[in-house]
């Protein structure tokens, strides 16, 4: 089967997930209800997670797919303008790390002092897609990159962008389940430094599957896991993975149940959308979807998802030739 059209479901899933749920971010459940009724439509092209993983998907080619947090701060740096004609659609954080990198200061030092968001989780997806089948391969790389944003205090970030990206490694896998992306995903994770994070997904999922049903899961979740800030990684990611359990990996279920579930919700559904469309296969596009995103966008996400598995086809040969170099290991 050829690789991107495994691919194409998450680019997709992904992209739809932020546009049907950017509506209704920052609303809480009974107000997107009040408001909207139940959301399973979108328009638009999406909000900061779609761009963030723009960023990233061509700070990965430009490197052969090597990037770490000085090629992804290089597109930062070489596409401010891009960044600047939407700022509204950034969250704060990422428009300082964008002005500290504008005047000089080091990729590694950028990151200092940022609060807890889910900024690297939300679109770190392209990281799982050219590491596809090596969840720890795009745990590792995601660790990497995410430091451009989180740091210290707040590096647990690192940990949810790890999970994402390693579940949607694991999810492209043929006849992988939602329950085999998210045990990988979570094996992926630092043993040690990670342990709060994989808790916390692991209590999520488990939530779910105790829950009566969609309702009784939101209302139970947001009563244990609500944070602070709404974009805190420790509510978003936990839900994602929930919800695209909850969802049996449905595609087109699992963004529904994100965008409807209330608070950062344009994130929930961008992740969730990500990861059920690596377990959904390459069928799992709704045609409505497709209709309603036009041939364009289609196009562009047909031809984004090539230049990836292109990429990771490369890699895996690069590893390959490489191993052949060393006696014994071949």
């Amino acid at each position: 089967m050829d690789l991107a059209r495994r691919f194409l479901p998450v680019v997709i899933g992904a992209r739809v997930g932020d546009a049907m749920g950017a509506p209704t971010e920052g609303l809480t459940a009974e107000a997107i209800a009040e408001r909207f009724g139940w959301v399973d439509t979108f328009s638009g092209d999406g909000t900061d997670d779609s761009l963030m993983a723009s960023l990233l998907a061509d700070a990965l080619l430009a490197s052969g797919g090597r990037a770490g947090v000085d090629e992804w701060a290089a597109e930062w740096v070489g596409q401010r303008d891009r960044m600047m004609a939407r700022r509204d659609r950034f969250f704060v954080s990422v428009l300082h790390v964008a002005e500290k990198l504008r005047n000089g200061m080091s990729p590694r030092r950028v990151a200092a002092g940022t609060m807890p968001s889910s900024s690297s989780a939300m679109c770190i997806w392209p990281v799982g897609l050219v590491n596809a089948g090596d969840p720890r391969a795009a745990a590792t790389q995601a660790y990497a990159l995410a430091a451009l944003i989180h740091v210290g205090e707040v590096d647990f970030c690192q940990d949810a962008a790890a999970a994402v990206a390693a579940a949607v490694a694991s999810g492209i896998r043929p006849e992988a389940r939602m329950e085999d992306a998210s045990a990988e995903a979570l094996a992926a994770l630092h043993p040690t430094s990670g342990e709060a994070m994989r808790e916390l997904i692991s209590d999520a999922i488990d939530l779910a599957g105790k829950a009566s049903d969609y309702e009784d899961f939101r209302e139970r979740y947001f009563a244990r896991f609500s944070r602070r800030i709404a974009c805190d990684s420790r509510e978003t990611v936990p839900a994602a993975f929930a919800l695209a359990t909850l969802a049996g990996g449905d595609l087109s279920r699992g963004v529904e149940l994100a965008a409807n579930f209330g608070r950062d919700t344009d994130t929930i559904a961008t992740m969730t959308g990500a990861m059920c469309g690596a377990v959904g296969g390459p069928d799992a596009i709704p045609e409505a979807w497709t209709a309603a995103l036009g041939r364009a966008a289609v196009r562009d996400a047909e031809h984004l998802a090539a230049r990836l598995a292109t990429l990771a086809r490369s890699m895996v040969a690069e590893r390959s030739r490489l191993l052949q170099t060393v006696p014994g290991l071949a």
